[in-house]
């Protein structure tokens, strides 16, 4: 039951929490709007104080004063953590949401050091991602930001917008597409595609083919594939371009990681389309050798998207410029 929307603005939040028989706002400490987020993102008083700087007794403590103050429990206990009331989950959003257009109106870009920042991002992507941005994601976040910590949550397809509604993830790394009028969105990197398969496949080999070569048509569907998909499907836009020149492949496994669709062609006679970065990256370290499709793929388009509430958010930005600054790397590396 939601009492507010993401929408309201702060006023009428406080407006709200200090309605009839709930809080007189002029003795409302508003400091406890962010232990009422913290116990609403971790769900535990202690994870709740680790997140902003406080002890479990003083976290308890603020949750007792919020609790006479709003005139409800607020939080229940649940096995070994709280679960929220009807009331404090419909002050999730606009709480969160407030508190970080407090702190994008109190913090300019210039007053942000990231030597400094204590934060959490969450990033949801594929795997790509792991390979292509998070290894020196960690070596710059180690050198210049030792206190910033990232989540990488794995793609949960068609949901990652209302997890980025519900302030679950803050930024996500997808292909390119048509999103709702909140999402900001800023493109990464294109890729092409490459059949990968071992050094010693026995019908690549008995073809004559050699690295760099187009797999001819008949071949290419012959030979027995494994796809990446998030989501459990055996086609992909690449068999809906064969399927256009009247052919099938022989699809026989799927995956949602690409580390497993590489290892799993490197220990066998399967062979896979995937991105061309990640593929020459993973090459050398499997002992795969890249080929061109026998049709021409579209590339894909990945991009970076994130709600525009978080767009002067001087953390936000820091953290967004980086992922641009290592994608941008990266594709430079691939040229």
């Amino acid at each position: 039951m939601h009492f507010l929307t993401q929408s309201v603005k702060f006023k009428k939040l406080i407006d709200y929490i200090s309605g009839i028989d709930r809080v007189d706002i002029k003795s409302f400490d508003l400091n406890l709007l962010r232990v009422l987020d913290a116990l609403l993102q971790e769900g535990s008083t202690v994870k709740a104080g680790e997140r902003i700087g406080l002890s479990q007794p003083a976290v308890s403590s603020a949750l007792g004063r919020l609790r006479f103050a709003l005139k409800d429990e607020l939080f229940l206990r649940k096995g070994q953590g709280l679960e929220p009331t009807d009331f404090a989950r419909s002050l999730a959003i606009p709480v969160r949401q407030k508190l970080e257009d407090i702190e994008a109106l109190l913090l300019g870009p210039r007053n942000f050091d990231a030597a400094k920042a204590n934060i959490t991002f969450r990033l949801t992507g594929s795997d790509f991602f792991a390979e292509m941005l998070l290894p020196e994601m960690a070596k710059r976040l180690a050198q210049q930001a030792p206190g910033i910590k990232v989540q990488f949550l794995g793609l949960v397809p068609y949901s990652y917008l209302e997890a980025m509604e519900r302030f679950d993830i803050d930024i996500a790394l997808v292909p390119t597409l048509p999103m709702k009028s909140w999402v900001q969105q800023s493109e990464l990197i294109v890729c092409p595609f490459k059949v990968i398969a071992r050094k010693n496949n026995q019908k690549l080999r008995m073809a004559g083919l050699a690295a760099g070569d187009s797999v001819p048509l008949e071949l290419y569907c012959a030979l027995r594939h494994v796809l990446f998909s998030s989501d459990g499907n055996l086609t992909t836009f690449s068999d809906d371009a064969l399927a256009q020149t009247g052919h099938k492949r022989d699809v026989v496994m799927s995956m949602p990681f690409f580390s497993g669709v590489h290892r799993a062609v490197a220990e066998s006679d399967l062979v896979a389309l995937v991105p061309e970065q990640l593929a020459s990256r993973l090459a050398p370290k499997l002992g795969l050798v890249l080929y061109d499709p026998p049709i021409e793929i579209q590339p894909v388009q990945l991009s970076m998207i994130w709600h525009r509430r978080s767009n002067a958010t001087p953390a936000h930005r820091w953290i967004r410029q980086m992922i641009i600054d290592i994608m941008n790397r990266a594709k430079l590396n691939s040229e």
